[in-house]
């Protein structure tokens, strides 16, 4: 069954959104990580590319992690496996704005970084493509 609440609510996020921080960042052609980038961006999105080594993504500022992004971020979009997950909500609690929300890509999820954000005021997403989403929700 669908929940038509969080289908809202995600709809909400997505077109209140301006800035998004994409952890994981590549633009290796071929990679899902790359297509979403580049779609975000053509979506109208102020995209932050994040990677500890990689720099210039999308022809972008890149950051080698959340806590050095010298902006408000509304989302938080992760491309890192699950295991990862738990330290990158303790590291969107040391970012000086708190993004809206923690995005999970499809095929990623984390009961523990879930955990870690229960008590703020942070939507947790998980398992879910954000472009797809996005096409979904909001059209093309």
């Amino acid at each position: 069954m669908m929940d038509i609440h969080r289908d809202q609510d995600i709809k909400n996020l997505l077109q209140k959104a301006v800035t998004i921080a994409v952890v994981g960042a590549k633009d290796k052609q071929g990679q899902p990580v790359d297509a979403v980038g580049r779609y975000l961006i053509q979506a109208g999105y102020r995209v932050i590319p994040v990677h500890p080594k990689r720099k210039g993504v999308w022809g972008l500022d890149t950051y080698p992690d959340l806590t050095g992004i010298p902006e408000p971020v509304d989302i938080v979009d992760l491309f890192r496996a699950s295991d990862y997950c738990p330290d990158h909500a303790l590291e969107v609690l040391e970012m000086e704005n708190t993004p809206a929300a923690f995005w999970m890509q499809l095929g990623i999820t984390s009961a523990q970084a879930e955990e870690i954000l229960k008590d703020k005021p942070i939507q947790v997403i998980q398992d879910k493509c954000i472009m797809v989403e996005h096409q979904r929700l909001l059209g093309a």
